[in-house]
């Protein structure tokens, strides 16, 4: 899978630029403000997501799907990305609007060169216990292996080096009082490929991804390593960034999109934590992923999405610091230009805190 935009999916968002206008909130729904809360634009904005399919990607199909999006004339067309290296740029200049993403190294040196963009709502962490990112040890070890201590001596498959990945896979070492020598690590790109390897012997173990893990599990391949959240319960995996010119610019579009979006989110929490309207869900989620059995749906640990939007704003900090500690970052970063949380909260503010 590709990185940073393959793991978790990217969603990407273009617009036409509409007039501006004043944010007006409504408290009463009619057929000239269905959503209750903000005034829809007065001229229909066309909104252009490229997402990769990834479930991260939740908030934005269920938006579409249920006309959240609508509620606000915002029009909604799907599109897809290259790759992130032309991603940032145009994001940056303005040509992207939203996109979604995980840090990396890669990442983090972009911003720090000049490249401009706003770090500003959730896309993506483990739940407590039910961590859709987490670590498998093969069938035929969980006798032999089972805690993270007894990975001293094993080769255990990670996708990527100076990246979300390798910085879980430290996590779990220093919370296992393993020194980065104890352990082989091995470099496995491929997702899929670490069933395989697993499978043939030639690893132990695999930091592997939801629906891969349910399927190891099913076939007998691998069974789960405790859970991710044992020794990181605050990682941020996934972050929706946007582009300055569409947050600071474009509020009266950017505020309402966000609305539209957290709405689609907690529909996804009512769904999966709360069990109401969850077919209807999981129905919008097949179509839009590559997850098509709905069946499978209601087996796999589910990404955690924020109903607020909220990140675990300190852990996207410790990755940066750790990617600096390894060599791997050149310039300093301004957090706090980076990360800019207002549109959000001010989204939050208008359609109220989820209950």
């Amino acid at each position: 899978m590709k990185k940073w935009i393959g793991m978790l999916g990217v969603a990407l968002l273009l617009f036409g630029c509409g007039d501006k206008e004043e944010v007006k909130v409504n408290d009463s729904v009619s057929k000239d403000n269905p959503s209750g809360d903000l005034a829809p634009l007065s001229k229909k904005t066309k909104v252009v997501i490229a997402e990769d399919g990834a479930a991260s990607g939740a908030g934005f199909y269920i938006a579409n799907e249920k006309g959240y999006f609508a509620d606000y004339n915002i029009e909604v067309e799907f599109a897809s990305f290259a790759n992130s290296d032309d991603m940032l740029p145009a994001l940056a200049s303005g040509e992207v609007d939203i996109a979604g993403g995980i840090s990396s190294a890669s990442f983090f040196n972009a911003i720090a060169q000049g490249i401009d963009v706003k770090i500003i709502a959730d896309k993506g962490h483990n739940e407590k216990g039910k961590s859709y990112f987490s670590f498998v040890v093969g069938a035929d070890k969980q006798h032999e292996i089972k805690e993270y201590a007894d990975l001293k001596g094993k080769k255990v498959a990670v996708s990527s080096t100076n990246a979300l990945d390798e910085y879980i896979y430290f996590q779990m070492l220093e919370h296992a009082g393993l020194a980065k020598d104890d352990v082989e690590f091995v470099l496995m790109s491929d997702f899929g490929n670490m069933l395989a390897a697993i499978q043939n012997g030639s690893v132990d173990a695999a930091l592997q991804i939801e629906p891969l893990i349910t399927t190891g599990i099913t076939n007998g391949i691998h069974v789960r390593l405790g859970d991710a959240t044992d020794f990181a319960p605050e990682a941020q995996i996934a972050m929706v960034l946007g582009s300055p010119s569409f947050m600071e610019k474009e509020q009266d579009v950017s505020l309402r999109f966000m609305a539209a979006y957290l709405k689609g989110v907690r529909d996804y929490n009512d769904a999966f934590k709360k069990d109401k309207g969850k077919d209807e869900i999981i129905e919008i989620m097949t179509k839009y992923t590559a997850l098509k059995d709905p069946l499978v749906w209601e087996d796999v640990f589910v990404t955690g999405l924020d109903p607020d939007g909220k990140m675990f704003i300190e852990d996207i900090h410790s990755q940066y610091e750790t990617y600096k500690k390894n060599g791997a970052i050149r310039g300093e970063i301004d957090f706090d230009k980076a990360v800019s949380t207002e549109i959000t909260e001010k989204a939050v503010e208008i359609i109220g805190e989820y209950k």
